[in-house]
């Protein structure tokens, strides 16, 4: 694993300690704020990461939507749609702030994007990926 690669793993890491840390508290509306900025630090750390892994592969992407479909197409993810959902909600509050938007992305990052990072997470250990590079 070059050190590059295993830089962006902690930083991946860290973020999603950082997540899990965040959805874990009881929900009001600044923790599901908070919740919702975590959640989009650890999609940027999460799909450079894939890049940085992808381009030890020989494959390179120059956007988070190039990244997830790639990452598909190796077998990392096991639901394309959950992660370019991740994408869309990761988007959306930065343009326009809407509470009941606001609110329908915690729900989600709590209830399906959250395991879908823990299940990559354990994807990526479980293949040793970084060792194969």
């Amino acid at each position: 694993m070059n050190d590059k690669t295993i830089e962006a793993r902690r930083k991946y890491d860290a973020a999603l300690s950082r997540l899990k840390e965040a959805v874990a508290e009881a929900p009001s509306s600044l923790q599901a704020d908070a919740v919702i900025q975590r959640f989009e630090f650890t999609f940027e750390q999460f799909w450079k990461t894939l890049k940085i892994y992808l381009s030890d592969l020989g494959i390179e992407t120059r956007s988070p939507k190039e990244a997830l479909k790639s990452a598909f197409k190796q077998g990392w993810l096991s639901d394309e749609q959950v992660y370019l959902d991740m994408l869309e909600d990761r988007n959306r509050p930065s343009h326009v702030y809407d509470q009941a938007d606001a609110d329908a992305i915690f729900r989600r990052v709590k209830e399906e994007y959250l395991p879908a990072f823990l299940s990559i997470e354990l994807s990526l250990k479980q293949a040793k990926l970084g060792e194969r590079m």
